[in-house]
């Protein structure tokens, strides 16, 4: 597979990576742990040196997992988490304070049996904690040598700034899709600017830009997707036609949706690395080979023209997750 580096920071990655979430969290009963390992070691054997994670992701369990399936292939490999929520749980409010950071770089090193993080996330910006006090704690563990690099996720421009002052950050992570472009309005011409990379998640849309996902869905408890707006009967329903164009333009390069959502992602820049998940073999083999799919500038111009005819309906958060984020 292709390389790529994370912005101006000299992280050589995968030009996609894994998102290792849905493995333990997320989209309903957790992978057998057994199964998981082998999908992670599948993808590495694919050519994936690029593998995200979190301690909310469980919580714990998913790090734990990663861990587990990297160890023979540590130095190999790139491996991302985060800190950010009180007890490591997602639910509960954010907790970026310093003593907090500090407890869970430790307690991820152990449950990643490492020596150091290679990419620290801060999950979601923490109001009640400055900017400063969060890049310069982290600025501490990687002079420790326990951090390589210095992430955010979901953060807004004012927080990238005031961090990459204190500590270069190495990449964004935030959703970016066909489905959701959001990030190319203030985003993407900061990160340029900062030389910082981009790691989007969801990049498949939650699954939807597969195809797979039809207005009769249905979602388990366990299920975040349940409580998305995107995801409510009549927003499928209304949205269907950004599938069907994508099936379209797929047909013509005989190619899947997937692979034409994940190439036009890395069409956008040459510092952009997805992290697609997935709990499937063959799906991981389909979302893989999207790094050799080739949109030239008329198909790209095709795609934009198409899309400014689709009108997405539905919001990608419920109200109270929505508030976390861009802060």
């Amino acid at each position: 597979m292709q390389k790529r580096k994370l912005g101006k920071s000299g992280l050589e990655v995968s030009a996609i990576g894994f998102g290792c979430m849905g493995l333990s969290y997320g989209y309903g009963p957790a992978t057998d742990r057994g199964e998981a390992i082998k999908l992670i070691r599948a993808a590495y054997e694919r050519g994936v040196t690029f593998f995200d994670t979190a301690e909310a992701y469980g919580p714990f369990v998913n790090e734990e997992v990663v861990g587990e399936a990297l160890e023979p292939i540590r130095h190999q490999v790139v491996i991302a988490t985060k800190f950010g929520f009180q007890d490591g749980d997602s639910t509960k409010p954010p907790d970026s304070r310093p003593e907090r950071i500090r407890q869970v770089a430790d307690a991820a090193l152990k449950r990643l049996r490492t020596d150091v993080i290679d990419l620290f996330y801060q999950h979601r910006v923490d109001p009640e904690v400055p900017m400063e006090d969060v890049a310069g704690t982290v600025k501490e563990l990687v002079g420790a040598g326990k951090i390589r690099h210095f992430g955010l996720s979901e953060a807004g421009v004012a927080s990238i700034r005031t961090a990459h002052a204190v500590l270069p950050v190495t990449a964004l992570q935030s959703e970016y899709s066909l489905w959701w472009r959001e990030p190319e309005k203030e985003i993407l011409p900061v990160l340029e600017e900062l030389g910082i990379g981009f790691v989007p998640f969801s990049p498949l849309g939650k699954g939807f830009l597969t195809g797979k996902i039809d207005p009769s869905a249905t979602f388990g408890d366990k299920d975040f997707r349940r409580i998305v707006p995107r995801f409510s009967p009549e927003a499928l329903k209304a949205n269907q036609a950004l599938v069907e164009l994508l099936g379209e333009i797929a047909a013509a390069k005989g190619v899947t949706q997937a692979q034409i959502a994940l190439a036009w992602l890395l069409a956008q820049r040459p510092w952009i690395v997805p992290i697609p998940g997935t709990t499937k073999l063959h799906r991981l083999e389909e979302n893989l080979g999207a790094a050799s799919v080739v949109l030239s500038g008329g198909d790209l111009e095709k795609i934009e023209q198409a899309l400014a005819r689709v009108h997405i309906r539905g919001d990608r958060y419920p109200a109270h997750l929505q508030a976390r984020v861009g802060r």
